[in-house]
């Protein structure tokens, strides 16, 4: 049943049942117009939202394409994360690249790289890298690996060969998956207490105002 295009008259409940409106409580269609207007009225925000964003984007290309061609050359499209500031300083657009990191088969052979070393080194003081070590490597519930961790081993400064070809496998490991682009919107504002005006995003999400 296509329960958009339903007989005047009725409404169908929650199996997809139809029913008569004059069989339901005068509060169950009340709250039922509620509802199914807020919904309406959402999705036709979203839609407004996304022609924003949309055109949004498509103005700071044009106007990347603009800046570059005043150096005589050529941007190529958005290379990463860029602010755009009102002439007064009032205003300020944030567009912020996040990419979503995932890690190949290559982890688990940095992971064994790793361990090696570890085997390797003079026990005693190196079994607080170890547990460095086997916290960066552990998962969620997703069986999600934390990057951050990741990363923290990557920064760790150790003088050994194996190690930096452990660390070596473990940086050619990490991929990109995806890019999500967010357009983020402030307004300088005075605070209370203190002489710096400070920036306040402009909420575009419910959540938010």
């Amino acid at each position: 049943m296509n329960l958009d295009k339903l007989p005047p008259g009725y409404r169908a409940d929650t199996f997809g049942r139809l029913v008569p409106e004059t069989a339901i409580k005068d509060l169950d269609l009340l709250r039922d117009d509620l509802v199914t207007r807020l919904i309406a009225d959402a999705y036709t925000t979203q839609a407004a939202m996304r022609l924003f964003k949309r055109n949004a984007m498509s103005d700071i290309d044009t106007f990347l394409a603009l800046a570059a061609e005043k150096y005589g050359t050529t941007m190529g499209g958005r290379k990463g994360n860029l602010s755009l500031m009102s002439f007064d300083g009032r205003y300020k657009v944030v567009l912020a690249v996040s990419d979503t990191l995932v890690f190949d088969e290559r982890l688990h052979i940095a992971k064994k790289l790793i361990d090696d070393c570890i085997h390797k080194w003079v026990q005693g003081a190196n079994q607080h890298i170890r547990a460095l070590v086997e916290h960066a490597f552990q998962t969620d519930k997703q069986g999600n690996i934390n990057t951050a961790r990741i990363f923290s081993l990557m920064r760790l400064k150790i003088d050994d060969a194996d190690w930096e070809n452990a660390i070596d496998a473990l940086k050619d490991s990490v991929q990109i998956a995806s890019s999500s682009e967010y357009l983020r919107l402030y307004e300088r504002v005075e605070q209370e207490n203190t002489a710096k005006p400070q920036y306040k995003q402009i909420a575009l999400d419910l959540a938010g105002l």
